[in-house]
């Protein structure tokens, strides 16, 4: 059976993807209004209606702001620890069916084995998840795993461990430091948040993790996310990456495009 993870958005301005299982179809983030979220999901050959579950990962805009139309699917399940949540409900028009898990904690949801766990990132309570899904020794449904890991300033030791055990990792790679610094549209103050311990990362932060956990983990492909579309582009982190595509499948999300829908990508 194969598994389809499709990032249907991902920039400085909103980030969304679809992960579907033999059993479930859920949304990581939404970062866009409902109404292209669900254009998004057509293009795929998706609908709103199917979608069986959301999962957020912080409370800003660009990873939340579907929820306000959302919010119309009274049925539909939204997992967000307590803060993301009251943050999130407050600038919502309709209650939301929250299913408010504590970070750190492990739950299951259908056939999805969840897990969250803390991000250094300027937001009420930031998290990570891993999903883990089918059966050692099933032929049809054998053991995978992704992780999403956006919206942090640097790495700590219990994120690394975390990951190790993925098949499959989702990580920001923000802005170039170069690009960053001459950029005149942000003052300084917006930079140094940036590129502090709760901003976000940088290529090289980003290479320098992916680097290690290719030499000690089971790692198969990465998707490289969250591109600023002022202080980034697709050119500049290929060719940062480029050392790393022997040994991994290097997937960088356009900023301006997300993943069209001929490039979805199958975890077998």
């Amino acid at each position: 059976m194969s598994i389809e993870f499709q990032i249907l958005g991902s920039s400085s301005g909103g980030n969304c993807a679809l992960l579907q299982t033999g059993h479930t179809k859920v949304l990581v983030d939404v970062g866009f209004s409902a109404k292209r979220i669900g254009c998004m999901l057509e293009a795929v050959g998706e609908s709103l209606d199917a979608i069986d579950a959301v999962f957020l990962t912080h409370e800003h805009s660009d990873h939340a702001q579907g929820i306000r139309g959302l919010a119309k699917r009274a049925d539909l399940p939204v997992f967000a620890n307590r803060d993301t949540a009251d943050a999130v409900q407050a600038k919502a028009s309709k209650p939301v069916n929250w299913q408010v898990f504590q970070t750190g904690t492990d739950f299951t949801f259908r056939d999805l084995k969840v897990r969250s766990f803390a991000l250094p990132h300027d937001a009420y309570d930031p998290v990570g998840f891993t999903f883990k899904w089918g059966e050692v020794g099933d032929l049809f449904s054998p053991p995978r795993s992704l992780a999403w890991v956006t919206d942090l300033g640097y790495v700590p030791e219990h994120v690394k461990a975390h990951i190790r055990d993925v098949h499959t990792l989702v990580i920001e790679a923000n802005y170039d430091e170069a690009l960053l610094e001459q950029d005149e549209r942000r003052p300084w103050s917006t930079k140094q948040r940036i590129r502090g311990r709760h901003g976000h990362l940088s290529n090289h932060a980003s290479f320098e993790l992916v680097e290690e956990l290719s030499k000690q983990s089971m790692l198969e492909q990465v998707y490289l996310a969250h591109l600023s579309k002022d202080c980034n582009n697709v050119r500049l982190v290929r060719d940062k990456f480029a050392p790393l595509e022997k040994n991994l499948s290097i997937n960088i999300i356009d900023p301006e495009s997300g993943i069209t829908p001929a490039a979805k990508q199958l975890i077998i």
